[in-house]
């Protein structure tokens, strides 16, 4: 299948729409089944987390952290310096790929676009691991041209960065930078207009001292080329304090604050001893020489068995707002009390203290970073993107609301919101979400540890290879499946758990043989998951398992580094009991 270009699908979605938007939403009757093919009425997600129910914010300035809840991770910032704000984060092979957040209060955010939504921005990207593809983005803004910058790593081919004038709106074609090995590039525009790189790299020479021996590199950038020049130079090797051996140093960003350069990493890896450390340095060639007081962001030194922990604080991205204060962007995670979650990890923010002697501060020693925060002189919106909310589509825009995310690649040719009107149609693929392709899924993050998610669909299955409903995705071999399909005999509704080479039915139950919509919904207390359906549009629900392990579904059981997502999908397999089953590696 050729991606096709995803505005160019709206376009032509939205005329459809246009031409047909007086004779309204379409009628029952044409939700009839279609051949190989699920019809989706609407989709509902709820949050309801204790922590919010338990502790309202106590008033309009405040707001819950994360800002950013789900898998929005390895957060970077920018301003254009007039007021406007825009956060980028990872998405791997998930596309659209790279979500813009815009605010102009750093409290209130609405995600404004994606940059990558061409095929020619996503190369290599069918194959792939969902935990492969886009890592650490880093979005920066270049006063001197007035263009937007996002640098990053493509496992899958390489680093490259791609341009705009307006964030909300069209990128450039990816252009690729060879010379720069490793991952996790940035941007750093200084204020003579010269132009750097800095990224993470291997070992000096390519032979590391230890597992996770890394280094920080800095080359120029000619702008008006786009091509590195000169030598790249190792400005850090090891880390902060060399003869403790640390590992990872890794997300660098450089600023110019005062005509001092201040290089800040993260270190510790993305697990429970992440960090976030500081250097000061006169050029940003460096030298570079480390805080004594280091690290500026963790919470590896608080007590393991504290209540509503949060964990793996770090890689973090700083900018100084307009009145001149300076706040802190990064990733942290929410596991539960039994140390997994489903929710990845997720975008925090919090202000920057300095110390006397001009070192930036996120948290101290011992300090736990808070879920309530606040920024005074800012009023909290109506709609916001933390906390407790519910969610509903009912497909009757245009094009896809832009929460949605598919696999690798456009499905715009596995489904329609105009076949009927208002309704989202998805075509049974061949292709399984047990694969490492494109599938025929639409996801959404998971945001909250407690909440549920509900469906409408019409689907006939012709036979038992034909499979449709919700999907609860973690990656290829970490899922489950509540779905409609045929036992050769009947029609039933069926929870199938996917893990490592097996899928296993969990539980089934024969439906009427009269009516072809089913209601479909997952219920998540963080812990565990219940699973329901109901034929008579949720009239009476029946509980079809209960108790159900979400830690299988999490991090701590897959490994990886999205968070759970979960939406409709169809499948059309050559055997659903020998379905293809993708191997666990990156």
């Amino acid at each position: 299948m050729r991606m096709s270009n995803l505005s160019i699908c709206a376009m032509a979605i939205s005329s459809a729409f246009l031409t047909m938007t007086a004779c309204g939403r379409a009628s029952a009757s044409e939700t009839e089944p279609q051949p190989e093919a699920a019809i989706f009425e609407s989709f509902t997600y709820k949050g309801n987390d204790d922590f919010y129910n338990r502790n309202p914010l106590p008033d309009k300035e405040s707001f819950y952290n994360p800002i950013l809840p789900g898998w929005y991770s390895d957060p970077s910032i920018c301003t254009n310096g007039e007021g406007d704000y825009y956060i980028a984060t990872s998405t791997f092979t998930y596309v659209p790929g790279v979500p813009v957040f815009h605010s102009r209060d750093l409290v209130n955010w609405k995600r404004v676009g994606h940059v990558l939504t061409r095929e020619s921005q996503m190369k290599n990207f069918r194959h792939q691991h969902v935990s492969g593809g886009i890592f650490a983005p880093d979005l920066k803004y270049n006063p001197a041209n007035k263009t937007y910058y996002m640098i990053t790593t493509n496992v899958g081919a390489g680093n490259f960065f791609v341009k705009a004038t307006d964030p909300a709106g069209e990128w450039s074609d990816p252009i690729y930078l060879p010379e720069v090995q490793g991952i996790d590039p940035s941007f750093f525009f200084d204020t003579d207009g010269r132009a750097y790189i800095v990224n993470n790299d291997d070992a000096p020479d390519g032979k590391p001292e230890y597992p996770g021996h890394r280094t920080v590199r800095v080359v120029e950038f000619d702008t008006k080329t786009d091509k590195c020049i000169g030598e790249r130079k190792i400005i850090v090797n090891k880390g902060w304090r060399p003869q403790d051996k640390p590992i990872w140093c890794e997300g660098p960003h450089i600023y110019n604050i005062d005509g001092t350069y201040y290089l800040m990493t993260a270190e510790g890896g993305t697990g429970d001893w992440h960090s976030e450390v500081i250097y000061k340095g006169t050029s940003p060639m460096g030298p570079f020489v480390p805080w004594e007081g280091n690290p500026i962001l963790t919470q590896r030194d608080l007590p393991k068995d504290r209540d509503m922990p949060i964990t793996c604080a770090g890689h973090a991205d700083l900018v100084q707002t307009k009145e001149g204060d300076w706040w802190a962007v990064f990733l942290a995670c929410r596991p539960t009390e039994d140390g997994f979650e489903n929710l990845g990890r997720e975008t925090f923010m919090l202000p920057v203290e300095w110390t006397d002697d001009k070192w930036p501060v996120i948290t101290r020693h011992g300090e736990t970073i808070p879920m309530i925060s606040r920024r005074s002189g800012v009023e909290r919106g109506d709609s916001v993107t933390f906390g407790n909310f519910e969610w509903t589509d009912n497909f009757d825009a245009p094009a896809l609301n832009q929460e949605w995310l598919s696999l690798r690649g456009d499905i715009s040719s596995m489904y329609s919101l105009t076949s009927p009107q208002g309704y989202l149609t998805l075509k049974c693929s061949e292709v399984a979400p047990t694969e490492k392709d494109i599938a025929s899924y639409l996801g959404r993050r998971v945001q909250h540890h407690q909440y549920e998610c509900a469906t409408h669909m019409v689907f006939e299955p012709a036979d038992s290879t034909q499979l449709a409903g919700l999907l609860v995705m973690k990656d290829e071999t970490h899922q489950y499946q509540l779905a409609k399909t045929h036992d050769g005999t009947n029609g039933i509704v069926v929870l199938r758990k996917v893990d490592d080479k097996n899928i296993s039915n969990v539980a089934s139950a024969t439906l009427p043989e009269e009516g072809n919509g089913i209601d479909l919904k997952v219920v998540s207390d963080g812990r565990h998951y219940s699973f329901h359906y109901s034929t008579d549009r949720g009239a009476n629900w029946t509980q079809l398992a209960d108790k159900v392990d979400a830690r299988h579904t999490s991090t701590a059981a897959a490994g990886g580094f999205t968070g759970t997502t979960i939406g409709p999908f169809a499948v059309k397999a050559k055997s659903l009991s020998t379905e293809n089953v993708a191997q666990a590696e990156i």
